[in-house]
């Protein structure tokens, strides 16, 4: 084994470290409630050891660090978990969007933009899941309603108008 300049016990502490504020962070992006619904489901050796990783790596190492704001990483996990097709877990960041101050139409836009490069089946399945999890978070959040943002301001200007059938009539 090779050796290290750390001790067993400094070791110990970084996940500790970690742990502690990968909690705070979980529960600040996914809730609460839904955090200890998580760890309490673990309620045996093999499961834990999953959510201490997920806890110290994803959300103590990763969603801690400087450079993003914590909306622009729950666009970028709702953009990939829509690719996958990981349903339970785009819920629950779509949530944590709208928990970071993301509007309806962002993560709306984030889906669209994600279903165009990872196809139209995982994107509506993303579409199904995301607007399950807007209806939740309202029913759970009553009064924070998050639409608009600036994703809609001058949208109208942005889009082709598509009614192509009223068109057709006018010619």
């Amino acid at each position: 084994m090779a050796s290290s300049k750390y001790s067993a016990e400094d070791v110990k502490r970084a996940h500790e470290i970690l742990y502690s504020e990968g909690i705070k962070m979980r529960y600040q992006v996914a809730g609460k409630e839904y955090v200890d619904k998580s760890l309490a489901a673990a309620n045996n050796p093999f499961a834990k050891a999953m959510q201490e990783y997920v806890s110290e790596s994803c959300w103590g190492s990763i969603w801690t660090r400087p450079g993003l704001e914590l909306k622009t990483r729950s666009f970028l996990n709702i953009a990939m978990l829509c690719c996958q097709n990981r349903g339970t877990e785009l819920a629950t960041h779509v949530k944590g969007a709208l928990n970071n101050g993301a509007s309806e139409e962002e993560i709306r836009e984030v889906i669209l933009q994600a279903a165009c490069y990872c196809g139209m089946p995982a994107g509506i399945e993303g579409f199904r899941v995301a607007w399950k999890a807007v209806e939740e978070w309202r029913a759970q959040n009553p009064g924070k309603q998050r639409s608009g943002g600036d994703a809609a301001e001058g949208a109208e200007d942005r889009h082709v108008d598509l009614d192509l059938a009223s068109r057709a009539k006018e010619e």
